[in-house]
């Protein structure tokens, strides 16, 4: 689900920067990679480059019951699934700085116009290799972090700042698709004490 995610959002910004005569320059790759060699280099040349750099569980939903009565029959228990906010850095390295910035501006424009992305009002094509998505919700918030944090971030990657923005996709869900463990539905509580007697010595 996290790939099928990117590659959703990547397909809708890519879609809405050739309106404006930006043509196929969205990637979904590691920005780290700019700088490794000279073939990822020219890879990555003239691209806006999107790239997952962090991972965050949606605390407040972990609570959630791990059981549903199906029916008043029967119950079936299964681990809650877990929500994930995915934290992803746009890099535009065009091949000028004007169009780097151009290509910044008009994501955070596309990202303004659009910030929910459901089953309902979102159409993709690139579906090869998907895993089924039947339904989804994603809710895309731009994430500003200070200046240190941003030091922090480009010095991980290893290469040098280039025109980005980072944004929050929330909220990711992903469970297993094991077949639930069922039960009997429980309808009381026997609350009977039974009183052994001490052996005697």
């Amino acid at each position: 689900m996290i790939y099928e995610t990117l590659q959703i959002i990547c397909e809708q910004l890519d879609q809405y920067l050739s309106v404006y005569g930006l043509n196929k320059l969205v990637k979904l790759e590691n920005i780290a990679l700019l700088e490794t060699s000279g073939e990822n280099t020219e890879k990555l040349n003239g691209k806006v480059i999107v790239s997952l750099i962090n991972l965050e569980e949606e605390k407040t939903l972990r609570n959630l019951p791990n059981y549903k009565v199906v029916n008043k029959q029967h119950t079936e228990y299964k681990n809650p699934p877990v929500h994930l906010n995915l934290y992803v850095l746009i890099c535009a390295n065009c091949n000028t700085y004007v169009n780097s910035l151009r290509s910044i501006s008009k994501t955070i424009e596309f990202f303004q116009g659009k910030s929910t992305f459901t089953s309902e009002n979102t159409v993709f094509t690139t579906k090869a290799d998907f895993e089924p998505l039947n339904s989804f919700k994603l809710i895309v918030n731009l994430y500003t972090p200070s200046f240190e944090e941003l030091n922090h971030i480009w010095g991980t990657l290893g290469g040098r700042q280039i025109p980005s923005v980072i944004y929050q996709i929330q909220l990711l869900e992903i469970e297993r698709k094991d077949p639930p463990v069922s039960g009997p539905v429980i309808l009381e509580i026997n609350n009977e004490l039974t009183h052994k007697e001490k052996s005697k010595n």
